[in-house]
């Protein structure tokens, strides 16, 4: 049985969502998201997703991670801004020795719906399909998309999806700071 942990970045609001796959078949473990302080410094604000992903993980153990690749957007601000929580999100697993696999909303959806301009309701319909789920997910904060990412990454090699893979084996050696697992 494998577990995945699918990632949904944001400064604000992080979302998570773990599956898992045994065989063919996914199912739903759970799902919810990290809220940072609208008015805390940036530190404050990465410290808080670090503490709350290294929680899930530890919490669900997964042993892989997907993540959204972002796009440079019309803001370059708020791209920096969601760059260093994807940045955050991706040491977090990374420091939990976990492979993170990156897929951009196009690929995201093409391993979903089958073509990558599906839209939200189409996403969220197969996400309940695959999973088999008695209702919609995420008609709040978007948990079809935290959940989604997990699911593209367990179809991942069928689908021939071009990953840029991050492999905690490749770094160098590093002694774990004191007080951390």
């Amino acid at each position: 049985r494998l577990r995945i942990l699918g990632i949904d970045p944001g400064l604000r609001v992080t979302g998570f969502g773990v599956i898992s796959r045994e065989g063919q078949r996914l199912d739903y473990v759970t799902s919810g998201c990290i809220r940072t302080r609208d008015k805390g410094e940036l530190p404050e604000r990465i410290r808080t997703i670090l503490d709350g992903l290294a929680e899930v993980i530890a919490t669900h153990r997964p042993e892989h991670v997907a993540i959204e690749k972002v796009f440079v957007n019309v803001n370059p601000q708020s791209t920096l801004l969601l760059g260093q929580a994807r940045g955050v999100a991706i040491a977090a697993a990374v420091h939990a020795c976990l492979p993170v696999a990156e897929y951009t909303a196009l690929q995201m959806k093409k391993a979903i719906v089958g073509h990558g301009l599906a839209n939200k309701d189409q996403v969220q319909a197969m996400v309940q399909r695959l999973l088999a789920l008695p209702g919609l997910p995420g008609i709040v904060l978007g948990r079809n998309d935290r959940v989604a990412w997990g699911v593209t990454n367990t179809g991942a090699d069928q689908q021939d999806l071009y990953l840029e893979r991050l492999n905690p084996d490749d770094a160098d050696e590093y002694e774990t700071p004191t007080g951390w697992q």
